[in-house]
């Protein structure tokens, strides 16, 4: 595949109902559909169900397999071409086996042109790759241009048999063996994820009960600023258990990064090292997202997984080195494992909540040479590295020393495809020059054969059970080998990190507390039950259930806090916690105390239609670098801070897009639910300029943006500009105040269209009785949180907005 994000555990179920798309309904966000029980112990406690390539990176984490009788050559259309599937992807699929003859692939992949572009999830039979069941996404609101769709992957629990897959704008979703939904969460509306141009995405990574993504988020609060953070959920439920910040913001945080964690058990604790989106490889305690210590690498981001061969951490980048000005590095890291869990002279089992990530300098490297690489992983094969650079050569290098010990120039280049290792051979992809396989001997590499096949080959390759699977920008193929032992054969290998738990702990007392979900977002009047987990140091040791009514909750204002807020609702005698039935939204943290140790939550509550949002209650205590006073905008929204201000604009208090971050100058907020819907929109807009250039400012419905383009002089309904994009002549002048209103009808028809509606007219005339432009979108979005719109290009003019108004729709 080409995204990254890994597990530990992996696997999937199925036993799906035939048939074409899933006609279940899809649930609310976070919420859960099937019962769930609590989670036990972490790591090597859950009974694995499914076995297979279960994620991207394979078993072993670093792109290896120990089968045998793999195919020595492609026949394409020829004699060990299994099967074909034609579906369009860019990652990789996962193998997933029940029983003795029910084996499923499922492929992520994308169809269709314009309006009508999806992503697919597709399960298939291994053997004949006939079509079990099928669930298709629409993109919305992203930057995703030249339909750069499934960069990313499924990854299925050994434990559970479900399906884990995050979709290009940001659905982190859940799903049975029938394909059917259990929950989803929208990382965009509820967690302010970041899309790029781009479109990586990734595959989630699980570790026991938890499954962990990778984003870029401009969250509210302390999670405001633009950072790259993992965001681990309860696999069973969806509810967030923790998240991690372990980079830095510019100027090293340059671009997304899809690189997946690898997960190692050092001493009594598990830990993930990965690579970030800011230039750093970092170490993160897996089971409490604490990060551990930060290696600053590169000027921008990382996107190539890391492997690790015993106490030896290789990482390579193909961006600006932090000490020169060349592009790209491959590092060695010392990781000095033992008892006492030392990481380059950091004792990690010492760390408690709250302490300080530490930095590591130049000391920590063992060794680094010119390789580069832009996304594409390394292969770890015993002592050696096999990596395929920028510009398609394959090198081999010593794990001990860095020493590129032998290469061979293989294509033009190379883009996101990582090598496969298996039966002695490399599988690689390659982005023009099909795939090569490659044997293995002492000191060279021999070249078997090099296949072209349909489409360019960006994903990585799998196997599993004799067979190889590779998909490309057009086809998804299943090869078997012409040798006499066409189904393979699976050689044990020793693992090299025990992923058990190994519990030592003897004492009774907690080190912390772990209430789940650490965030949570309720309407008023609603209640939310808790769980709360004791946990043991930073060890991997968890206690059962401690039970949320015998724990002390009291209301918390981080001392760093630059808005002093509570969240409006208290808990009860059982340890729920109730909203309050104010309709005023509210953000805030409770501590909890339980034997004198000490966790977290942070909440906000938002209403549900009718609500108003006039910004004449907000006092402008807040001073600007020119001396100015201005208010933050309200602190439950997600994505405004930064970006936007109170201000008072010729005697009304309205809110403002700042401009003094060029990084900044398009920005969404989300004001409420991702499941809302059938609601109206209503706003008073203005932007600033000058007789050439205005900006744009708008509204969002139901995860499509209505705005007014300024320099184009039009009123423009869009969800993805390559998908939807729909515009009227529109004339309206800057400094001059506009209302603008839209609603999103979802059609009852075989087609899922919704009609979304808009008009636009001047503030201080009457509303006209016509929609000024409409129009039809085929699956459609049916649900998505309302929010505020502004692009101001180049930074140059504001735009502000003013007396919201979301009402439930009136037919």
């Amino acid at each position: 595949m080409i995204a990254r994000l890994t597990v530990v555990l992996f696997a999937f179920t199925a036993l799906c109902a035939c048939g074409e798309e899933s006609s279940a309904p899809p649930p609310k966000s976070g919420t859960q559909i099937a019962a769930a029980s609590a989670p036990g112990n972490v790591a090597g406690t859950s009974t694995q169900i499914v076995t297979g390539w279960l994620h991207w990176r394979g078993p072993h984490q670093n792109g290896t397999s120990d089968e045998t009788g793999l195919p020595d050559k492609l026949e394409v259309d020829g004699d060990n071409q299994l099967w074909t599937y034609d579906l369009k992807s860019r990652g990789t699929p996962v193998i997933a086996k029940y029983g003795p003859d029910d084996t499923r692939v499922f492929a992520w992949g994308y169809s269709g042109d314009g309006t009508d572009l999806r992503e697919y999830l597709v399960c298939l039979n291994a053997d004949t790759g006939d079509v079990i069941w099928r669930r298709g996404y629409s993109d919305f609101i992203s930057d995703i241009i030249y339909d750069r769709y499934a960069i990313g992957s499924p990854t299925v629990d050994a434990e559970t048999g479900n399906i884990f897959l995050m979709t290009s704008p940001g659905l982190l979703v859940c799903l049975d063996r029938d394909g059917n939904e259990l929950w989803q969460v929208s990382m965009m509306e509820q967690f302010g994820r970041l899309t790029f141009p781009n479109g990586r995405t990734g595959a989630p990574s699980i570790f026991n009960h938890l499954v962990i993504v990778n984003a870029i988020t401009t969250n509210w609060g302390r999670e405001g600023p633009a950072r790259n953070r993992f965001y681990a959920f309860d696999k069973k439920t969806g509810e967030l258990t923790w998240s991690s910040t372990p980079g830095v913001g510019p100027p090293f945080l340059k671009d997304s990064s899809f690189c997946s964690p690898y997960f190692a058990r050092r001493g009594d604790a598990h830990v993930f090292y990965v690579g970030t989106g800011c230039g750093n490889v970092a170490a993160v305690n897996a089971l409490t997202g604490d990060p551990l210590w930060r290696f600053q690498l590169a000027m921008g981001g990382i996107n190539s997984s890391v492997v690790v061969n015993h106490d030896t951490l290789v990482a390579i980048h193909g961006k600006e080195n932090v000490d020169d000005t060349k592009r790209g590095r491959m590092v060695g890291l010392r990781l000095q494992g033992g008892a006492e869990i030392v990481v380059v002279g950091l004792n990690l089992a010492s760390i408690q909540a709250g302490d300080e990530q530490q930095v590591l300098d130049t000391s920590a490297e063992l060794w680094r040479n010119d390789l580069d690489m832009f996304t594409s992983s390394p292969v770890l094969v015993d002592d050696r590295v096999y990596q395929v650079t920028y510009k398609g050569e394959l090198a081999c290098v010593s794990v001990d020393t860095g020493e590129v010990l032998w290469h061979h120039e293989l294509g033009q280049d190379q883009l996101h495809a990582s090598p496969l290792y298996a039966d002695s051979k490399l599988y690689i992809p390659t982005w023009h020059d099909g795939l090569y396989i490659i044997r293995l001997l002492d000191d060279y590499g021999e070249v078997l054969d090099q296949a072209q096949l349909k489409g360019a080959c960006i994903g990585s390759p799998a196997v599993f059970d004799g067979k190889l699977y590779v998909h490309t920008m057009d086809t998804l193929y299943c090869f078997v080998s012409d040798t006499e032992n066409p189904r393979g054969k699976q050689v044990p290998r020793p693992a090299r990190w025990d992923y058990s738990c190994g519990s030592t702990q003897t004492s009774a007392e907690y080190a912390e507390l772990q209430p789940v979900p650490a965030e949570v977002l309720m309407r008023p009047g609603k209640t939310t039950g808790l769980r709360v987990e004791g946990l043991y140091g930073k060890a991997c040791h968890e206690t059962p259930d401690i039970n949320p009514a015998d724990v002390q909750w009291a209301r918390y204002i981080p001392p760093t806090a630059k808005v002093k807020a509570e969240l409006n609702a208290d808990f009860n005698d059982a340890g729920e916690l109730v909203a309050s039935d104010d309709t005023n939204p509210s953000a805030g943290a409770f501590e909890a105390t339980y034997q004198n140790v000490k966790g977290y939550i942070r909440g906000r509550i938002l209403p549900s239609p009718p609500y108003v949002q006039d910004f004449d209650a907000f006092k402008l205590k807040a001073t600007a670098k020119d001396g100015s006073n201005f208010a933050y905008p309200p602190l439950p929204w997600i994505g405004a801070r930064l970006k936007w201000e109170v201000r008072d604009l010729d005697g009304n208090q309205v809110l403002a897009k700042t401009l003094d971050r060029v990084l900044f100058q398009r920005s969404m907020i989300f004001m409420g639910h991702a499941d809302d819907a059938h609601y109206t929109i209503e706003a008073d807009v203005r932007s600033d300029g000058n007789r050439r250039i205005m900006s744009t400012v708008g509204v969002i419905n139901q995860r499509y943006i209505i705005a007014l383009i300024g320099n184009a002089q039009i009123l423009e309904i869009s969800s993805n500009h390559d998908r939807l994009k729909v515009s009227v002549p529109f004339n309206w002048n800057m400094n001059t105040w506009y209302t603008l209103k839209t609603r999103v009808d979802v059609q009852d028809d075989d087609d899922e269209s919704v009609v979304i509606r808009a008009k636009a007219w001047l503030h201080d005339e009457t509303e006209p009785n016509a929609w000024t432009i409409e129009t039809t979108h085929k699956h459609g979005h049916r649900q998505g949180s309302p929010g505020l719109f502004g692009f101001s290009p180049q930074s140059k003019f504001k735009v502000y907005v003013d007396n919201v108004r979301v009402t439930p729709t009136v037919n």
